[in-house]
């Protein structure tokens, strides 16, 4: 049974079919979410889609039951509780083709029954480099000299969703050799990558990122990837990792590359730590690309200019100016984009940042230092794939929160 703009109650519906083709339209569509939310009287279905939730259409409330328990069963999840949540994970497998796709679950209780997301775990880091990924050709510089010292810390920062795991993913790739170990520790393993040893977070069997953490180093690696930086004990000894010879690369949820450093202070390191380790700190976010199937040109009047009530924008914007939106068409499901890209800024510890870290200095003054001795920021780095026709003023304020 396909996706229709809706299902109506019928006397035989297949729950397995319905699962399924679930899955296969949103994996077709390019979403990275499926969410199942019960409401009184209905069952609305939800993709994630470039980060951005699309009602898709309604199941009737009389097969929600069967359509958890389908996910459960699949999950490998008890299907007699109902009032706990629970995280599970299955395969699926398309046709006869040997395509396949891993989806993470979780499924939580709600005042009108159990919801489910189901995350679609895709596995296409192998097509990204820096490049594809869009960090210019000065930011692929940095990064690369970043990658080739022995030592350190590499951190990727910015909130859930901005694409900071695929961007570790990357650099693992480009470090991957047979001369050396690279051990990861993830929550959760997000993709299977060969010939590199990758632990999974375990809370029940007490292995969290701190305890993998100090395992890991008796496992004599070179170079280790940490999940996420989430508080005081895995910060210390991460930054304790990189001070004895060990590269490693991790994430912390900032704002910003410049955020990075007192929010390590924050957590206890002691400056001169931080000062030592830090190699770089790159901030990124994800904004939506023009949908180049119906992408039309505009032009910067007065009336845009003062209508995006930003400093930092409009300087760079002159009327009569070219510039490029998606219209809406079939392909992009109407809404002028189609698929995604990084804007970013990468902070390079240099010895003025590394003063200004021992002096505990302030975000705001770490990133006028970091703005003075070169650094883009993502709000620069935005404008210059809004200039280049790939997405919209907008769509840049929209993800920077400007």
């Amino acid at each position: 049974m396909k996706l229709g703009t809706e299902i109506v109650p019928q006397k035989s519906i297949s729950i397995i079919g319905l699962v399924d083709d679930l899955v296969e339209s949103a994996y077709s569509r390019g979403a990275s979410d499926i969410h199942i939310d019960p409401t009184h009287d209905k069952v609305r279905i939800r993709f994630r889609i470039d980060g951005v939730l699309q009602d898709i259409q309604n199941f009737p409330k009389n097969i929600h039951s069967e359509v958890i328990a389908r996910i459960k069963i699949l999950s490998k999840l008890r299907t007699d509780e109902h009032h706990a949540t629970q995280d599970g994970r299955f395969r699926h497998e398309f046709g006869d083709n040997q395509e396949f796709v891993d989806i993470r679950v979780s499924i939580a209780p709600t005042y009108h029954g159990e919801n489910s997301v189901l995350r679609l775990l895709t596995d296409k880091k192998d097509t990204f480099d820096l490049s594809n990924l869009g960090f210019s050709d000065s930011d692929k510089t940095k990064i690369m000299q970043a990658l080739k010292k022995p030592s350190g810390m590499i951190l990727a920062t910015g909130p859930t969703g901005s694409g900071k795991t695929t961007t570790l993913y990357t650099m693992i790739k480009m470090l991957n050799s047979k001369d050396i170990s690279i051990i990861t520790i993830e929550d959760p393993v997000e993709y299977a990558v060969s010939d590199i040893e990758q632990i999974q977070v375990n809370p029940r069997t007490g292995l969290t990122f701190a305890t993998g953490l100090r395992s890991i180093l008796r496992q004599d690696p070179n170079i280790i990837m940490v999940g996420e930086i989430r508080d005081s004990e895995t910060a210390g000894i991460a930054i304790n990792t990189a001070l004895t010879g060990h590269l490693l690369l991790s994430t912390l949820h900032t704002n910003d590359a410049a955020t990075t450093l007192p929010r390590l202070l924050d957590m206890g390191i002691e400056p001169y730590l931080v000062a030592s380790t830090i190699n770089i700190c790159i901030g990124q976010r994800l904004v939506r690309k023009n949908c180049i199937q119906c992408k039309v040109e505009i032009e910067v009047t007065q009336t845009l200019r003062e209508s995006l009530n930003s400093n930092s924008l409009t300087h760079r914007l002159k009327d009569g100016q070219k510039l490029f939106r998606g219209n809406g068409c079939t392909a992009c499901g109407g809404t002028g984009y189609a698929g995604r890209l990084c804007i970013n800024e990468i902070l390079v510890a240099d010895d003025e940042i590394r003063e200004a870290i021992l002096h505990k200095a302030p975000a705001i003054e770490i990133r006028k230092i970091a703005v003075k001795n070169g650094m883009t920021t993502m709000l620069e780095d935005g404008m210059r794939r809004v200039e280049a026709g790939e997405t919209t003023i907008e769509e840049v304020l929209r993800v920077i929160h400007e």
